[in-house]
């Protein structure tokens, strides 16, 4: 690691690698979760300040010894709690050292408890990026575009919520999945690019587990960032899959994400995430949209849906039916599903259209603009609209 300096993004990447690890060595010794993390925070902050000017030769070792005379100021701050200062001063005299802590299992637990089944998905969130990214309420305030005092009680209350469950309780790898991808799918906001941090995360995991379902998400998560450069022109507007540049496409990470996903279905352990990969990537693998192999696809949803079997699913599915044995059948599948689905009325208009019914496609192009979820996608299904209209004035 070079010398860490002030405002330096790199820099402060490489110290919150470290915060996992120290929060976990903190709740060894016997602090409760809450006050360990906001220790640690503490000691990040004296390091963003100190360490320019004076760098320690061991920094883990420093994040340690700081957060936890921290945490011993707060508990003394208190007064009253004589009993539970006395109870971590003997586990501070019992701690084997800091090279006889488990790293890689603390990481890992703080994990499972930042995505704990009782927080909302938004709170399990914004957790998992303060105690396990190492980021600052601030930062993540920023980065959802929310009041720092909102984020903050929101944090608090996760806080509150897994405030002493031992780190040791077995945890819910899909949950952490979950989480992780919920990150990514936030996107870059400001200052602070999520899907980097999301894939960061998901790395890390990847080196404390052995699972073909974590491979599989990070193999997603690459293989979708790799399309990102395409996906808005330079006045910002969405562009579709089937309209990008193609050559604007990240192949080093295309090819590391199919490396990935392929050692991960030798394993023959399938899971969603790996299903959802092998979908991302017969897409990134199709030089031109005509090239696209469809019929795989198609097949990789019916796996898909054998993992879990959701609306959202048979909705996409319904458009790899449609491209793969024509937009008839397409409509066939897609009739079986509720019209309230986010996307549904997108769908129809794209299969309409692909039938030669610009007239509908275009009422339901308009319509499926009315429930855009983002301003980017409203704009784009307005111009789609505009577009199938003037090609019907345009034949009639």
């Amino acid at each position: 690691m070079g010398t860490l300096s002030e405002g330096d993004p790199l820099a402060e990447v490489e110290l919150r690698k470290l915060v996992p690890a120290v929060i976990g060595i903190l709740v060894s010794r016997g602090a409760d979760f809450a006050a360990a993390e906001d220790a640690v925070q503490d000691a990040l902050i004296e390091a963003l300040r100190t360490w320019p000017d004076n760098p320690p030769r061991d920094r883990r070792g420093w994040l340690v010894t700081v957060a936890w005379r921290k945490f011993l100021d707060m508990i003394r701050a208190e007064g009253s709690r004589t009993r539970r200062e006395e109870k971590v001063a003997v586990a501070a005299l019992a701690e084997p050292g800091i090279d006889g802590v488990r790293n890689a299992d603390d990481t890992l637990d703080l994990y499972f408890l930042c995505a704990h089944p009782q927080l909302p998905p938004a709170s399990a969130v914004a957790l998992t990026l303060r105690a396990v990214g190492g980021l600052t309420t601030k930062q993540i305030a920023e980065a959802y575009m929310v009041p720092e005092a909102t984020m903050a009680q929101r944090i608090s209350r996760a806080k509150a919520t897994v405030s002493g469950r031992r780190l040791n309780e077995p945890g819910d790898l899909g949950s952490v999945l979950t989480t992780l991808y919920l990150v990514f799918n936030e996107g870059h906001s400001g200052d602070l690019d999520l899907v980097a941090e999301a894939i960061r995360l998901t790395r890390t995991l990847g080196t404390m587990t052995d699972s073909a379902e974590v491979d599989g998400l990070l193999a997603l998560m690459l293989l979708h960032h790799a399309r990102r450069a395409a996906r808005f022109d330079s006045a910002g507007r969405l562009i579709a899959l089937a309209d990008q540049d193609r050559n604007l496409w990240d192949r080093r990470l295309i090819g590391e994400g199919i490396g990935i996903l392929q050692a991960a279905l030798a394993r023959d352990d399938l899971g969603e995430y790996q299903a959802q990969a092998a979908i991302a990537a017969l897409h990134a693998d199709a030089q031109h949209v005509d090239d696209t192999d469809w019929v795989q696809i198609a097949q990789w949803y019916d796996e898909l849906l054998g993992l879990r079997d959701t609306s959202i699913i048979r909705l996409n599915r319904a458009v790899a039916i449609g491209e793969a044995d024509g937009p008839a059948a397409g409509l066939a599948e897609l009739s079986g599903l509720d019209e309230s689905l986010p996307r549904y009325f997108a769908v129809e208009a794209h299969l309409r259209e692909r039938s030669g019914d610009l007239e509908t496609a275009a009422r339901l192009y308009a319509l499926a603009a009315e429930r855009a979820a983002s301003l980017a996608e409203r704009d784009h299904l307005h111009r789609q609209a505009a577009r199938t209209r003037s090609e019907h004035e345009s034949q009639g």
